[in-house]
């Protein structure tokens, strides 16, 4: 797990330094400087142009400069006060104009098609949300500090870090509450599968689909299926119970009423609800009714979500529900939800919704933010464009399901989930990919996990 600080944690790690501040830029500055020659691929002759502010962001950058200079560089050092339109021609340029803390506009001069080497953030980036000015620094690479500030993963501010290492620089950040999921979190997260082990202990039952929109069902059950549940009940009210797939266990709902249908909910690890399920009165009224009652952990999506929203307070409904909840929206559901979008802070406004309802929410996009009603954030990076394909998010929902009911709580389970999704479409075709072809991808990336 990378430890994620907002601007503000990371000024309170600074300020609880047991060292000095100019023992902390010293550090800083070299780390800088040791990428720097990384990516010139040695120091000798080479032309580096550093812009430096004027606070702590600046000082690591001058010290970056006196330590290439030490190697052989050719330094030239520009005061960013000078706001110069382009930069003189050179090999690598280091921005270390504004850090974190910045606020306002800031046009950066043209580096001239040399890479550029932000320090800590792009200079113009929004520490917090990730938004940019127009003017803001496009990097190649970005090296930060003790722990990774969400500018650097959220909204535009991922597309202007560039490649993105943190530098250990002997600060505190144990007590971070947001953190970057990688794939060892989730081998380590996954339960080992006893040798005794029989269909039931992963067993799911999901409400999903509707006459004429199928398809939805049928990849979220396969991909539950996929991604280790044992069995799963698939029901699509008023359709006859013909799954696409084999494995998967069809059982029959009427069109209305078939939350008293829901039968056995006492042996299943998991209910899974809403892909595909249409958003008529009766359905939303049956999504209401079966999730007031359930008491076993719900992954609650798509359509399903639709019929939250329609309450006059969802919020207080899903307080009283009596078992562990997922919601899994997007920024649109997110808003019918809460009233308005989740906007640029988004990791507060999910941390406010997991708050206010007691669910964990699993708010969707490049970078999936998670936040369970403690507080805790877990983020995954792992997908990109190729998931922008209907039916992915059925995929999402089965897979986060899956992994719910072989024991994952369900911060695990969400963000656990939302990284296998996202692996997966990174192995498959860069242009064309569709919901359907992660399903055989699932197993391939949680093979490759396992312990």
């Amino acid at each position: 797990m990378i430890p994620v600080l907002t601007p503000e944690e990371m000024k309170a790690v600074d300020r609880a330094a047991p060292e000095p501040l100019d023992v902390l830029v010293e550090r800083a500055g070299a780390a800088v400087a040791r990428t720097a020659l990384t990516m010139l691929g040695g120091g000798y002759g080479r032309r580096v142009v550093v812009v430096a502010g004027k606070g702590n962001n600046g000082a690591d950058g001058r010290v970056a400069a006196d330590f290439l200079r030490g190697r052989g560089v050719r330094v030239v050092v520009v005061d960013a006060a000078e706001e110069l339109e382009r930069l003189p021609p050179s090999d690598l340029v280091i921005d270390a104009a504004f850090g974190t803390g910045f606020r306002g506009d800031y046009r950066a001069p043209e580096p001239g098609g040399a890479p550029v080497l932000a320090v800590d953030i792009p200079s113009g980036v929004d520490g917090l949300t990730g938004e940019v000015g127009e003017g803001a620094v496009r990097a190649t690479a970005t090296l930060t500090f003790a722990a990774l500030k969400p500018g650097l993963l959220l909204g535009a501010g991922a597309d202007h870090a560039g490649r993105v290492s943190v530098a250990d620089i002997g600060l505190d950040v144990s007590r971070s509450t947001i953190g970057l999921v990688e794939g060892s979190d989730v081998g380590a997260w996954m339960p080992d599968r006893p040798r005794e082990s029989h269909k039931w202990k992963a067993a799911i039952w999901m409400v999903a689909g509707s006459p004429g929109m199928t398809g939805a069902a049928d990849m979220a059950a396969r991909a539950a299926m996929r991604s280790g549940s044992g069995t799963v009940r698939l029901g699509i009210p008023g359709q006859p119970p013909a799954p696409r797939f084999p494995e998967v266990i069809g059982r029959e709902l009427p069109a209305e009423g078939w939350d008293a249908h829901i039968t056995d909910l006492d042996r299943m690890k998991a209910l899974v609800i809403g892909p595909g399920l249409g958003r008529s009165d009766a359905t939303a009224a049956a999504v209401r009714r079966l999730l007031a009652t359930a008491r076993v952990p719900v992954v609650v999506d798509a359509d399903a979500l639709y019929a939250l929203g329609s309450l006059d307070d969802p919020v207080r409904f899903l307080r009283a529900r009596p078992g562990p909840t997922i919601l899994t929206p997007h920024d649109g559901e997110f808003s019918r939800l809460v009233g308005c979008p989740p906007g640029p802070r988004r990791i507060s406004a999910v941390r406010h919704l997991a708050f206010t309802t007691g669910a964990t929410v699993l708010l969707k996009g490049s970078t999936t933010v998670v936040a369970d009603p403690s507080g805790d954030v877990l983020l995954t990076d792992a997908g990109d464009a190729r998931l922008a394909t209907a039916g992915s998010g059925d995929v999402l929902a089965g897979v986060v399901g899956a992994l719910l009911a072989q024991g994952l709580d369900p911060l695990q389970a969400g963000a656990a989930g939302a990284f296998v999704h996202g692996t997966a479409a990174g192995l498959g075709w860069r242009r064309g990919l569709v919901a359907g072809d992660l399903l055989d991808l699932l197993p391939v990336v949680l093979n490759s996990l396992a312990p």
